[in-house]
C-alpha cells in the first residue's frame, strides 16, 4: 500500500491546524495519503481536477476540510463516485455551525459523510474504515485501537473506584 489511499485536501493553508489530528492518525496507522490546498472557489478546476483523477491515480477515500460555506466536500463529491468525508471548520461568526450545516445539507445525489466540527481525526478514523472493507492490515490496526481504547476507559474507571474507596 505504497501509493496514497486517501486524498486529503483544505481550502487553504489556515486549515492545517484542524487537519493536523487525522493526518497524524494516519501516519500512526501507516496510511499513505495525499495533502494540497484546493480551493473549490479560489481554484475551482484544480477542485474538480483532483475528484475526477482520484479514482485513476489509487485514490480509495478523500477527506475535504472547510469552513464558513464550507464548498469543497460537495464540490468534490459532484465529481466523483468515491467516498469524501467533509470536515467542517471552527471559526467564523457562527463558530463552524455554518460549515456543519452546508456539509450535511448535501442535495439528493451527492452525499458526503461528515463528521464534528474540527473533527479530523474522526475523518481519518472513518476513512480508515472505509478501508478497512479492503485491506485486512488496516481493519487489524483499527481493532487494536479499539481494544486499546476500552482498556484506557477500563484503566480510567478503575483508577476512579479506587479513588471512591479512599
Amino acid at each position: 500500500m505504497e501509493k496514497p489511499k486517501i486524498l486529503v485536501l483544505i481550502g487553504s493553508d489556515s486549515d492545517l491546524p484542524v487537519i493536523k489530528d487525522g493526518l497524524e492518525f494516519l501516519k500512526e496507522v501507516g496510511i499513505p495519503f495525499r495533502l494540497d490546498i484546493s480551493s473549490a472557489h479560489r481554484q475551482p478546476e484544480k477542485t474538480i481536477n483532483y475528484a475526477q483523477r482520484a479514482r485513476t491515480e489509487g485514490i480509495e477515500v478523500i477527506i475535504a476540510v472547510a469552513g464558513m460555506a464550507a464548498h469543497l466536500p460537495g464540490v468534490v463529491a459532484s465529481h466523483t463516485t468515491i467516498p469524501v468525508i467533509g470536515v467542517p471548520t471552527s471559526g467564523g461568526v457562527l463558530n463552524g455551525i455554518d460549515a456543519l450545516l452546508s456539509i450535511v445539507q448535501m442535495p439528493k445525489g451527492i452525499p458526503v459523510a461528515t463528521v464534528g466540527i474540527d473533527a479530523s481525526r474522526n475523518a481519518a478514523i472513518l476513512a480508515c474504515k472505509i478501508l478497512s472493507i479492503k485491506y485486512d492490515e488496516v481493519r487489524k490496526k483499527l481493532d487494536k485501537m479499539k481494544s486499546d481504547m476500552k482498556k484506557y476507559n477500563e484503566d480510567k474507571s478503575k483508577k476512579l473506584k479506587d479513588i471512591l474507596e479512599d
